[in-house]
């Protein structure tokens, strides 16, 4: 096994090779370089560029990801991805940062049919502990290399009452950020254009539990003149988004839990209608390829679940592409985002929880208000209020106050109340780029005219951020909910503080 330091050195060489291939500009240049090897190099080196991902962390277990690569990135290559390579790859974890006492996964192939992802499910582990891990890969067992180690932390036990922190966040425009709206310069720094999303930095200075992705992490659409629609277009969305140096960095300490929207499924406002590419169902079997949701040939497990997270709080990631009605259809009864199964499962679990507070993650607004132009969410005039309407009925029938949405979809960062009492947080944009100003209450151009919703926060100006959640009953003390909402350098533009409600 080569040593930390053969594979600096690997790394090292990688860069000049690529800086080698930067000047080999000629056609006939190019056609010597790939009879040498054909996967973009003069050697067969192999490389991880997109670093390592935990996902779907619980008290007892996780799926550990990474992908294959023939470039070291960050830079990408002519053709503006980053290749995979074919070969193998563990993972090595331990519980002590110097991997004393450490298990191994088993061996695992990386190969073109599935992007060269490899994904491992750990089991077994103990709750409310820090472990660490690193990537092992290379041609074969024989000569492999050893990765960075990276590390995450298992959940609390479910009676826990620690302290518990977490971001969320959506909307991360890689078009709008390396060349602006219109393509004619984003006005990003270079450094922030190398490195990636403030936001990335300012999260990770707070050294979150885990990071909620609430849809549209890639836009296949993005930029419209050549919007993505084959497999390979599909995933080179994913891998020019990972090989930033401060989501690798992020997601190497960082848990994470991921849904997904309409962007990152097909297109604006898609639902499961037409032959426009790419079709629903490559949009479906891509974000579980890509997203470590489900181990890799789990491909049936539906990818709305929950997990209890604290003593005091549980989640709910909802799915809101999979099954939902045309949106051209009539709003009714009959027309549904979740669909009768998801709706059910999300009733019967909410009731059986006696969490103090109950977070539904959902890609999509419930509240908004939104534009009363669109017809793709639950606060759409024309869209699917019959069944967020009918929700929130049910929700008071069965006197459950304690229950909110976290969204995301909306590009602006907004605190707002329902008339049936349903509070919404929205997380806005992650960067600057792809931040508007939004829609407000008691505006005719809204889907609230009437101003009936009441909202103690919007932004004052467009910008890219997140929200940080903290919960926290430790040393005796009264359990308390703190919501802050940040911008993508870290400041604290407003903060909400919850404490629980009496029962009635």
């Amino acid at each position: 096994m080569k040593s930390p330091e053969a594979a600096i050195n690997l790394h090292s060489a990688g860069k000049i090779q690529e800086a080698v291939m930067q000047r080999l500009k000629s056609t006939a240049a190019m056609f010597v370089i790939m009879i040498v090897n054909p996967v973009y190099g003069l050697s067969a080196d192999i490389f991880h560029a997109q670093g390592e991902l935990a996902g779907e962390v619980t008290a007892t277990s996780v799926l550990l990801q990474s992908r294959l690569t023939a470039i070291p990135g960050p830079v990408l290559d002519e053709s503006g991805d980053i290749p995979g390579a074919a070969g193998i790859a563990c993972f090595e974890y331990s519980e002590s940062s110097d991997f004393a006492h450490s298990n191994k996964t088993d061996w695992l192939k990386a190969e073109a049919n599935r992007d060269f992802i490899v994904r491992a499910l750990l089991t077994n582990l103990k709750a409310g502990q820090r472990y660490y891990y690193r990537l092992l890969f290379g041609a074969n067992e024989a000569e492999t290399s050893v990765g960075p180690t990276r590390q995450f932390r298992t959940l609390s036990a479910v009676d826990s009452e620690d302290r518990l922190t977490f971001c969320m966040g959506s909307c991360q425009n890689y078009a709008f950020f390396m060349y602006g709206k219109k393509g004619e310069g984003s006005g990003v720094s270079d450094e922030d254009k190398r490195l990636g999303y403030p936001s990335y930095k300012a999260m990770a200075e707070l050294k979150p539990d885990f990071f909620i992705g609430t849809g549209d992490i890639v836009y296949y659409d993005h930029p419209a003149r050549t919007a993505a629609k084959t497999l390979p277009e599909l995933r080179k969305k994913w891998h020019e988004q990972a090989r930033f140096p401060r989501l690798v960095e992020f997601f190497g300490n960082t848990a994470t839990f991921w849904s997904k929207d309409d962007h990152d499924f097909r297109f604006n406002d898609a639902d499961l209608g037409g032959d426009t590419l790419p079709l629903p169902t490559t949009g479906i079997d891509i974000f579980r390829e890509q997203m470590p949701i489900h181990p890799a040939n789990d491909s049936q497990t539906p990818t709305y679940r929950t997990h209890r997270v604290h003593k005091h709080l549980q989640l709910w990631f909802v799915e809101g592409r999979d099954y939902r009605s045309p949106n051209r259809m009539d709003d009714g009864p009959g027309k549904t985002i979740w669909g009768a199964e998801q709706r059910e499962w999300l009733q019967r679990t909410l009731l059986a929880s006696d969490a103090t507070w109950k977070i539904i993650i959902t890609p999509t607004p419930m509240v908004g208000p939104d534009s009363k132009n669109k017809k793709d969410n639950h606060t759409n005039l024309k869209g699917f209020r019959h069944e967020a309407n009918s929700f929130f009925e049910w929700m008071n029938v069965h006197k459950l106050h304690n229950i909110m949405t976290f969204c995301g979809d909306r590009h602006w960062q907004y605190h707002s109340i329902h008339p049936a009492g349903m509070e919404e947080f929205s997380c806005g944009a992650l960067n600057d780029e792809n931040a508007i100003s939004g829609s407000r209450p008691g505006t005719p151009n809204s889907t609230d005219p009437q101003g009936l919703i009441q909202q103690p926060f919007i932004y004052p100006e467009p910008t890219g951020g997140f929200l940080h959640v903290a919960v926290d009953s430790s040393s005796g003390r009264s359990p308390k909910l703190k919501i802050e909402f940040v911008d993508d350098h870290g400041k604290v533009q407003h903060t909400v503080e919850k404490v629980p409600l009496k029962k009635q």
